[in-house]
């Protein structure tokens, strides 16, 4: 099956074939005729696997075809829960349209509001945006939705996670009820489903892969370790492994600055993203991850979607996610488009409810690996799929006189 046989235009067509674009994913197969067809479309893939070209090629020629944009107005809206999650999608579409006569632009929070305004006053065919920077817009009265004719809802699960529900609802009540709605995303829970379901109208569903899984081509294990030696423990791996370039999740954003710090006194390359950081702090620290002038990007789950690293070999879990479907945009940053990959998590007993979780979304036991010199005093218990503890944590010992001020006393230091 070839681009051209899904019906894309010749421009489309001829700059995938430039990009190295040989045949269309599955999503891809299904997405592009149904969305050109004027389709509603529900759509759930696995993270890598193409599901941007998917709804991004068809809404290009749908727009290349129609007539002018009026000022202020937007006639294609995706939209989307991070910043970069933003500039991502933003890019891709800049790159499929490369040479259409399109007006597109990219909206977010943590910058300047101004120059957003000004590229909305001649209209724009095409906006990227996250809800609270868009109803800031429509607040004061910069973008109008008259002519729009086309929302994409990219990761709309991720979305009501970080609690855009109300700036959603906003959003679709300032919309016109005539519209091609489009939901695109790796997972889709019960929640996503409901609103699907008053947001569509007989949409085409679209799963090329089962639900809330994890892509085979990563290998996945973990490493039981007590909280307080997990620095330590990463440290070792990263020298016994001989680690590479390294994408860490931390699950606070004081957690992120402190494995930086460490890493740094050990003369080792490291960038930070998280919400404190502005905009530009945090595009520019993953500009220098991808150039390799950092080996470490250390980050919490505000990159666990809208990250794309080319050929990035691995990605290690400082901390277990809250949320379970957080595993899963975590991971799936390593192993895109085919290639390989390797996800390492570092699990404390505190974990253990989070690890369940996982294990019972994906329908998988994680393999554990204990690592020589860091077997935890506070044992992970055993899970499986089901979410049951299949052995009650062990109590560990509790030390007498001396020991006891070494155990507490002792601290991870640089060296």
């Amino acid at each position: 099956m070839s681009f051209a046989s899904l019906g894309l235009i010749d421009p489309l067509v001829r700059t995938l074939d430039a990009l190295g674009y040989q045949a269309p994913t599955p999503v891809q197969a299904q997405a592009i005729p149904a969305v050109l067809a004027g389709r509603d479309v529900m759509a759930a893939a696995q993270t890598g696997t193409g599901k941007t070209a998917g709804f991004a090629l068809p809404i290009l020629q749908q727009l290349t075809m129609a007539g002018q944009v009026a000022p202020n107005s937007v006639r294609a809206l995706i939209l989307v829960p991070t910043r970069e999650l933003a500039e991502q999608v933003h890019q891709s579409f800049l790159a499929y349209g490369a040479g259409l006569p399109l007006r597109t632009h990219v909206a977010y929070g943590g910058v300047s509001i101004n120059p957003q305004m000004m590229k909305l006053r001649k209209g724009l065919d095409l906006l990227v945006a996250t809800p609270g920077r868009l109803l800031d817009l429509y607040s004061q009265n910069a973008v109008k939705f008259d002519q729009l004719q086309t929302l994409v809802l990219d990761e709309a699960d991720r979305m009501l996670d970080l609690g855009f529900s109300r700036e959603l609802n906003a959003v679709f009540a300032a919309l016109p009820a005539r519209r091609q709605t489009l939901l695109f995303s790796a997972t889709f829970s019960d929640q996503i489903r409901a609103l699907a379901a008053t947001l569509l109208n007989d949409p085409l569903s679209i799963e090329v892969s089962p639900r809330n899984t994890t892509v085979k081509a990563i290998a996945q294990w973990i490493v039981p370790v007590d909280k307080k030696r997990k620095p330590e423990l990463f440290m070792h791996l990263l020298k016994q492994r001989r680690w590479g370039q390294v994408l860490v999740f931390v699950k606070t954003r004081k957690g992120v600055d402190a494995l930086v710090d460490t890493l740094e006194a050990h003369g080792i390359s490291a960038d930070a993203i998280h919400g404190d950081k502005p905009q530009p702090a945090r595009l520019r620290a993953l500009e220098r991850f991808k150039a390799g002038h950092a080996k470490i990007l250390v980050a919490t789950d505000v990159a666990a979607r809208g990250l794309d690293i080319d050929d990035l070999p691995l990605v290690v879990n400082f901390d277990l996610p809250i949320v379970a479907e957080d595993y899963i945009h975590r991971t799936g940053r390593t192993g895109r488009a085919g290639a390989s990959g390797e996800a390492v998590s570092l699990v404390c007993a505190d974990e253990v409810v989070q690890l369940a979780a996982i294990e019972v979304l994906t329908g998988q036991m994680l393999e554990r690996i204990d690592q020589p010199g860091f077997e935890p005093d506070h044992r992970v218990p055993l899970t499986n799929t089901r979410g049951e503890q299949v052995r009650k944590p062990k109590k560990p010992k509790k030390p007498k006189g001396d020991a006891a001020v070494s155990s507490i006393d002792v601290r991870f230091r640089p060296r």
